[in-house]
């Protein structure tokens, strides 16, 4: 993040610019009232390209000057950087993993020190782009996940003052201005393209960021020796505020990011950037003047915060978002005072090689901490009921990681072999098919193989939401042709969460509501159009599998809409007496009535045979998250290794089937 000196880096006499530490305090505020979910702050999250924006800015003025001078350090840059960021990085690692020993559960506190090693090594923008959510715990309950953009941060720090340096020696200051606009423009091209298609590399990868902060360099190279007389400063200036304001109120998580879109609130940053008023109202007070001189450690304990709320689930409640803000703020301030300044200070007089070796050992410290929370067992150090409740996120993501095809990663699947024997059954669906593998080969008398791609359901045509190069489309094409080819005697069994299709989400995130399959567009809200789209591809593609009598379709899962062993633990965690988490038939009827419908036209119509989970996972009206304290999902909807075996029941019964159907073909031949 832009944190570093605001003074100025033209020819003039040095002067501290209150424009920029008072814009670093609009910036803070808007991410922490998005991440407190605050009303009008839809948009938040721009703050942090604002930021980039002034990094970008600051850190061009810096080496620019100091090469024309003749005297840049290289080295002496990164200790400046490093200075100025880590340690109140390491004060925040170091408290959580102190406090999440004494309180967070086993798969949670690994998480936790994961992550703060790739924060201290300023890599978590690549492990959260390499998860996309999808393997982690769900991001608003990621302790770190904010310290993705100090890793874009740092890898930009470490290329551009080599860049500069080269390029200044080969084609001289034009050159590098030159060779930094061309790589702006090249970014911002990339980024309109990806943010589309590959959500997660736009959003947490530098070469999709780098234009940002190259737009930040931009505007220092444009204004350094222009300087702006009041009457168009101001109006400059005021527009930058529209700008940024109207990115604030109206954009939103759901828009492609950054692309196209970014350039509103990028834009808005560079006019008040050239604008450099002084005496700004919009910059000058004293609040933001506070504000500002503490919005990295503002910024860095916001977050953890916000994640408390969630745990505690007051994340909606008024007081308590009052109280997380104006918490952040305070700790924002202490950090300032008690870790900032001192070190900095402190640092900024130690010679420079005892300086390395200083920052050095406290990250290499505060990294084996991590490393021995990472790895540390044992029995005893919280309530064991919380983490009987937490199991499941022990062996989430081993499950799913190998065979399971994530999006991005091609439409060719792992195709996974489980048991010994001869090759007697195909699983084939999506996460929810993948999570079904482990009973399906408990129940089979022989070789499974896993045929299983994230989000994609099993109909012919559908595209997925997020997916480049129709990569479902492609998938699901052929694998209906290895079923009809390589395996046409086989079982096949197949599991989707189709309502993610055609309803989208029932959580209550960023996707809500919104079809994540389509056919000819991708549309916003759920429509009659698609249900019978799908309804009629289903029935197609499951008549065009040969000997369709085969087939077990897998009714839906029940979904919970909330994480269940997070619920559990938390409730736990914080005292509460009712931690079950349930939905009633009524409810899992109105989300899976068309889905339903759906199967029971394939099965009339193509022969293939129905399996319905739901005497085995639902009971006196409802269907339960648990068994005797051990939740059944390892998510909202995800069944867990233990209740997968629940199932068990369910295919041993299909085999059986299977079996006597064939026996019966052999005496009627």
């Amino acid at each position: 993040m832009a944190f570093d000196s605001f003074r100025t880096a033209s020819p003039t006499p040095k002067s501290f610019r209150h424009d920029i530490n008072g814009l670093r305090a609009w910036a803070v505020l808007a991410v922490v009232f998005y991440h407190f979910g605050v009303p009008g702050f839809s948009g938040g999250f721009i703050g942090v390209d604002v930021f980039f924006v002034i990094s970008g800015f600051l850190m061009t003025a810096i080496i620019v000057n100091g090469l024309e001078r003749g005297n840049f350090s290289l080295w002496g840059f990164y200790l400046a950087r490093a200075r100025r960021i880590i340690p109140a990085l390491i004060a925040l690692c170091s408290t959580l993993l102190f406090l999440g020993w004494f309180w967070l559960p086993t798969a949670d506190y690994h998480v936790l020190a994961i992550n703060a090693i790739t924060a201290l090594t300023f890599v978590s923008n690549l492990k959260f782009w390499r998860e996309a959510g999808y393997f982690d715990i769900t991001s608003r309950e990621n302790w770190l996940l904010h310290t993705w953009s100090l890793s874009v941060e740092w890898q930009f720090y470490i290329l551009l003052p080599v860049g500069c340096i080269l390029l200044w020696r080969w084609f001289g200051k034009q050159g590098v201005k030159f060779a930094l606009i061309a790589a702006g423009v090249l970014s911002l091209a990339l980024s309109i393209y990806v943010s589309p298609r590959l959500p997660g590399s736009a959003f947490y990868l530098l070469p999709t960021r780098i234009w940002e902060l190259l737009a930040g360099g931009a505007v220092w190279w444009i204004t350094r020796q222009h300087p702006m007389s009041q009457r168009p400063a101001r109006i400059l200036e005021l527009m930058g505020f529209i700008l940024i304001a109207l990115s604030v109120t109206f954009l939103d998580a759901t828009r492609p990011w950054p692309g196209s879109y970014a350039v509103v609130p990028v834009l808005g940053t560079m006019l008040v950037l050239a604008a450099n008023r002084q005496q700004s109202f919009f910059t000058s007070t004293a609040i933001f003047r506070q504000i500002g001189a503490s919005s990295y450690s503002i910024y860095l304990w916001h977050w953890p915060l916000a994640v408390l709320l969630s745990y505690a689930d007051k994340q909606h409640n008024p007081w308590w978002i009052a109280t997380g803000i104006v918490m952040s703020v305070l700790l924002g301030k202490i950090s300032l005072l008690l870790v900032e300044i001192p070190t900095r200070k402190q640092l900024a007089i130690t010679p420079a090689r005892k300086q390395s070796w200083v920052l050095l050992l406290l990250i290499l410290s505060t990294g084996g901490m991590a490393a021995g929370a990472r790895y540390q067992q044992v029995d005893g150090r919280i309530n064991p009921a919380i983490e009987l409740a937490m199991i499941p996120k022990l062996d989430y993501a081993s499950r799913f990681e190998k065979c399971l095809l994530a999006p991005g990663k091609g439409s060719e699947s792992p195709m996974c072999r489980y048991g010994k024997g001869e090759l007697t059954a195909i699983v084939l669906g999506d996460s929810h098919a993948s999570m079904l593998v482990s009973a399906v080969v408990e129940a089979a008398p022989g070789e499974v193989i896993e045929m299983t791609y994230a989000s994609c359901p099993t109909v012919l045509g559908m595209k997925r939401r997020e997916d480049i190069n129709d990569d479902c489309k492609l998938f699901n094409d052929r694998a209906i042709n290895l079923l009809n080819n390589e395996y046409k005697n086989k079982l096949v069994f197949i599991a989707n969460r189709s309502s993610l299709a055609i309803l989208g989400q029932n959580e209550k995130d960023d996707f809500f509501n919104i079809p994540m399959g389509f056919f000819d567009t991708p549309i916003e809200h759920p429509n009659q159009n698609l249900t019978q789209q799908f309804s009629q591809q289903l029935v197609k593609t499951l008549c065009s599998i040969e000997n369709s009598q085969r087939v077990f379709l897998v009714r839906p899962i029940p979904e919970m809409a909330i994480d269940v062993p997070n619920t559990m633990a938390r409730a736990l965690m914080f005292g509460k007496s009712d931690n079950k988490v349930s939905i009633s038939l009524d409810e899992y009827y109105h989300r899976q009535t068309a889905i339903w419908a759906a199967q029971d036209e394939a099965a009339l119509r193509c022969g293939v045979n129905i399996l319905n989970p739901l005497p085995y996972l639902c009971k006196d009206g409802r269907c339960w998250g648990d068994a005797a304290g051990r939740p059944l999902y390892s998510d909202s909807n995800h069944l867990s290794a233990f209740g997968s075996t629940l199932l068990l029941p369910m295919f041993q019964r299909a085999f059986k089937q299977a079996e006597y159907t064939e026996a019966t073909s052999a005496l009627q031949r």
